[in-house]
């Protein structure tokens, strides 16, 4: 089992703490540059050998190390070298020009040589144990494709285990996109700080676990940003105990419009789980008059759409089911001038988006404004593409959260939330369950709950947000290591 030198920290596995902080490429690129001197590759090479030990000792067999032309290929050959130095079988494949590498990934390709290690430039047809994968680092700008895209493909077609350092080959830090091919992690080993991109979009299919080595810099050094990754709920996002003498009145009065005719479900979950989210009394107004009644839920309250638009209510949700007729366009403009805090989501969404009335109202309202699309919503609401949402997820929730002055969650895999100001989070709970019919209209519901029991706009969207994902425990895995 490798030991690490004397200087290097050894590892313990923690809990993520809640709330830990996103760092972009830009971000980090600042950290490296001040802490240059310091020996972070070497740190960086002992923290992936002493994982990369561990996970090939496992599975048994040679560690294929796959070596790039920048600074995370020198952490790769830092973690050969020193795997190589106890005895792990070790075979290193890349192609880069020793003369036109970084300093400190020069002075990491001289080491291994001075060790007696070479560099293959092709993967030897052979079992093995474990690969890791040091050709790409954050900062990617461009497409992986040549004999890079050629050794990820064969790399990720070996039945053993992989772990990537820093981010999987090919996958966009920033924004979790990835470009051409990317390397399929079961563990990734990032350094000094999370990033963005290994939580949402692509980024969860292919970082697999996340463990976090921040190389010994103290969290006091780093610097201050504005994202963060939701790893659960803190202080912020938790209810006061409710008293023992307290009534149905003081938790809110939550209403929900939609459920046109076909989709009455819709509106009526939202209810549902604005009542399971402890909302005081929910109102709902269907846009079908033949339904009166959920049996399924009794506690719901019914009542005309046009008069609960205009009711004095703690909160409004309104979309989920409402359809795009002039009926629902005259209760999304009237309740765009509602006092209370207001919950947009489904066709409320798309009729925004192609009425730019509807729009400007949206914009200027004074009280507090929720926005949950999913991407094809948000795309229509920015004037673009799907795909080019999914491209810069982060990207997309800022605009909408400042076109329209909103809090705004963008649903998908590893849920963005933005927030005003700036301020962002990636949620890591949920998983590919969540992607069915009625899920969306459900966060509308719990949302619109925790609003109405008096929380912070911005704290309640995050809390439901990972309170929705947290029902089954299909989150993504973070592991601090130090």
């Amino acid at each position: 089992m490798f030991r690490p030198p004397p200087r290097c920290r050894a590892m313990s596995p923690l809990s993520a703490p809640l709330s830990p902080p996103l760092y972009t490429t830009a971000e980090l690129r600042a950290v490296e540059t001040r802490f240059a001197a310091d020996g972070l590759m070497e740190r960086a090479g002992a923290a992936a050998a002493e994982l990369a030990a561990s996970l090939a000792g496992e599975a048994g067999g040679p560690v294929l190390v796959l070596v790039g032309p920048g600074n995370n290929g020198g952490d790769a050959l830092v973690a050969a070298r020193l795997l190589a130095a106890e005895g792990s079988p070790v075979h290193a494949v890349g192609g880069a020009d020793p003369a036109r590498l970084p300093a400190d990934a020069a002075r990491a390709h001289a080491a291994w040589r001075q060790a007696g290690g070479t560099l293959q430039r092709e993967i030897p047809s052979r079992r093995f144990g474990l690969v890791v994968d040091g050709l790409f680092g954050a900062g990617l700008q461009r497409d992986v494709a040549g004999n890079e895209a050629h050794w990820i493909a064969q790399a990720n077609a070996l039945g053993c285990p992989r772990l990537a350092l820093d981010v999987p080959s090919g996958l966009d830090s920033d924004s979790g996109r990835a470009r051409g091919c990317a390397f399929r992690a079961d563990h990734t080993l990032t350094f000094l700080g999370l990033k963005p991109g290994l939580l949402t979009a692509d980024g969860p299919d292919y970082a697999g676990q996340v463990h976090l080595d921040t190389l010994g810099i103290d969290p006091a050094d780093m610097p201050s940003v504005k994202g963060i990754a939701l790893t659960g709920l803190d202080a912020r996002h938790r209810l006061p105990p409710r008293a023992q003498n307290s009534h149905k009145g003081q938790f809110g009065h939550v209403a929900i419009v939609g459920g046109a005719p076909g989709m009455v479900g819709a509106c009526l979950l939202a209810g549902r789980a604005a009542l399971a989210q402890g909302a005081g009394s929910v109102s709902v107004a269907v846009l079908d008059d033949r339904v009166a009644v959920d049996y399924g839920a009794p506690r719901l309250m019914f009542a005309s759409a046009e008069a609960l638009v205009e009711a004095s209510l703690d909160v409004l949700a309104l979309g989920p089911g409402l359809g795009r007729s002039p009926r629902a366009r005259a209760l999304l403009q009237t309740a765009l001038g509602a006092d209370c805090p207001l919950v947009l989501d489904a066709d409320a969404l798309n009729l925004i988006a192609t009425d730019p009335e509807l729009g400007l109202a949206a914009a200027q309202r004074n009280a507090a404004t929720v926005l949950t699309p999913h991407p094809g919503e948000a795309g229509r609401l920015l004037g673009v593409d799907t795909q080019a949402v999914q491209a810069d997820r982060v990207g997309a929730a800022h605009e909408l959260s400042t076109r329209f002055g909103a809090h705004v969650a963008l649903k998908g895999a590893g849920t963005v939330i933005a927030h005003p100001g700036g301020r962002y989070a990636i949620n890591t709970s949920g998983g590919p369950w969540l992607a069915q019919a009625g899920s969306g209209d459900r966060l509308t519901g719990m949302v619109a709950a925790l609003l109405g029991q008096g929380m912070e706009t911005g704290n309640a969207l995050e809390a439901a947000v990972w309170l929705h994902g947290a029902d089954r425990p299909e989150h993504q895995h973070i592991r601090v290591l130090r």
